[in-house]
């Protein structure tokens, strides 16, 4: 991207990332969001889906370093040479997921996840769920802790530890994860393609109550959830050329 003239710092609440913000706005300046060319997001994965949610509405890209713990998706921390980098970085346009979530109450809420919804059971009982795709019943009941639709972008997240696929970006696709399943006990999830609908409807929600989560966003006692990608929606992340998300998610691949 061309030479960021206007650089907007938001760091997380870790005293490592609010030093971290005070010594670079002292260096280079500090812009509100709305006024800045690029936003550089200072902590961990967690702060980095906080800062996307929250700027969303904003044309400026988000080049994220790490203070955080797990820093998947944020660059190496450096202060000396931040402008050339965030000149050289690599643009990922991500698309995210909406959910559309109705409750027992007949309350509906919609929002949106660039890593994953999930849905969980509320109870020690499992979770029963129908689940149908664009329309057509694919399972006619699903037995397990929970499931979850992720991005390429997610599928490294929450979808790995529940043993689903990673996914390459660009690959046009969505993963369809069970969580913990019981019954089938051999199905393993299904992969969709990108302009799928997701329909999860809640079996006995009275006695076996779930939840849904966009990211962070909870709704619970849901009866039935719908989910798709947001395809109007873009989401522009930096990446430094040698740590680009589309090599970090190769390599995930190749991790013993």
């Amino acid at each position: 991207m061309p030479a960021a003239r206007n650089i907007c710092f938001l760091a997380s609440d870790a005293p490592i990332a609010a030093e971290a913000q005070a010594r670079l706005a002292a260096r280079f300046g500090h812009y509100p969001p709305e006024e800045a060319d690029v936003i550089v997001a200072l902590g961990g994965d967690g702060f980095m889906l906080s800062t996307l949610h929250g700027t969303q509405e904003i044309e400026a890209p988000v080049y994220g370093m790490n203070r955080g713990t797990v820093g998947f998706l944020m660059n190496e921390f450096r202060e000396m040479d931040l402008p050339e980098r965030i000149a050289e970085a690599q643009t990922v346009q991500l698309h995210p997921l909406q959910m559309e979530a109705h409750t027992m109450q007949g309350e509906s809420m919609c929002a949106l996840a660039i890593n994953e919804v999930s849905l969980l059971r509320e109870t020690r009982q499992a979770a029963k769920l129908r689940i149908k795709i664009d329309g057509v019943e694919r399972l006619a009941e699903l037995v397990c802790d929970g499931a979850l639709v992720c991005t390429p972008a997610g599928s490294t997240a929450y979808n790995l530890s529940a043993h689903g696929p990673i996914l390459p970006m660009g690959s046009g696709l969505m993963a369809l994860t069970p969580i913990s399943p019981f019954r089938p006990r051999r199905w393993r999830g299904a992969l969709l393609p990108h302009g799928a609908e997701v329909v999860f409807d809640v079996q006995d929600p009275q006695k076996r109550p779930v939840s849904a989560v966009a990211d962070y966003t909870e709704v619970r006692d849901v009866s039935r959830v719908i989910i798709r990608e947001d395809s109007n929606m873009k989401i522009k992340l930096l990446f430094d050329p040698e740590h680009n998300l589309e090599e970090r998610i190769l390599k995930e691949q190749f991790v013993e």
